[in-house]
């Protein structure tokens, strides 16, 4: 433990009143102890790392007991140790009875430690190694999540923004996977939640091609303008998207000459209107 010294400032000449040098003692004794306390503080937690790096090097250590602290880890949101515990098990004990679910709970900790793409790769990995093993609906389900967290920064986990206009091939990874889960596990506990996810999937991919439509509509391509609202319409049948898609579809259509057409598309925005018990707003 290094040795602490501490000036006394200058200013406290022989005159200075006796009570004044013992206020100064005291606190600077203080200090002195609350920095001895700290640094002895911080040689336990060294000590506490150098233990954990020694215990994973340890190569006498079981594949139990490296499974038993990896899953410590978790407890208590350590994740970086718990991904090195679970790794060294892979590592030594590729064929042991902890492997399969190390692999699995590698991909949950690397989600959990802020690392999506990681967990995507361990998740991707585990299902390729183990296509028939109990818990592939739970690798999807947190492969669609781990997809969805993708590209976030500090400032959009703290407000999240909206993801219709986020690079779109990250929902689109999302929803394949929710959507495999869902065919494949029907009976899947993680079903439900999936479900509930691609509805919303598909509203965030109607939004963007919505949000493009209205880009050329400002920029006076048209034909553009009718194709996005178009894509819209029929490959995210049903989105949130449908009567705000019909609208620009229309006025896309009458820019372009379309009567018919936007006649057409007008009846089925009255139908859409109709049936979802929506008014059509006043002129």
């Amino acid at each position: 433990m290094p040795i602490l010294y501490f000036r006394i400032p200058s200013s406290m000449s022989a005159r200075t009143h006796w009570y004044q040098v013992f206020r100064a003692k005291k606190f600077y004794g203080s200090l002195i102890l609350a920095t001895a306390i700290a640094l002895t503080s911080g040689c336990s937690w060294f000590s506490k790392g150098d233990k954990e790096k020694a215990e994973v090097a340890d190569p006498t250590i079981s594949a139990a007991q490296l499974y038993d602290e990896a899953s410590s880890s978790m407890r208590r949101s350590d994740y970086g140790n718990a991904i090195k515990k679970f790794e060294t098990l892979e590592g030594r004990y590729p064929f042991g009875a902890y492997t399969e679910q190390a692999q699995l709970e590698v991909a949950y900790a690397y989600y959990k430690y802020d690392e999506p793409d990681s967990a995507i790769a361990a998740a991707d990995r585990y299902i390729q190694l183990h296509p028939q093993g109990k818990s592939v609906d739970y690798a999807l389900y947190l492969k669609g999540l781990a997809n969805m967290d993708r590209g976030d920064s500090l400032i959009n986990k703290i407000a999240k923004p909206n993801l219709a206009y986020r690079d779109q091939s990250i929902l689109q990874n999302a929803y394949a996977a929710f959507a495999e889960l869902v065919n494949r596990y029907p009976e899947s506990k993680y079903v439900g939640d999936a479900s509930i996810r691609l509805v919303k999937i598909r509203d965030y991919l109607a939004q963007h091609e919505l949000y493009v439509a209205d880009y050329y509509m400002q920029r006076g391509a048209w034909l553009a303008a009718a194709n996005r609202a178009q894509t819209a319409l029929t490959k995210y049948n049903g989105s949130t998207s449908t009567i705000p898609a019909l609208e620009i579809l229309i006025a896309a259509y009458k820019k372009l000459g379309l009567e018919t057409e936007a006649s057409d598309a007008a009846q089925v925005l009255k139908a859409t209107r109709t049936a979802n018990n929506i008014p059509a707003p006043k002129a």
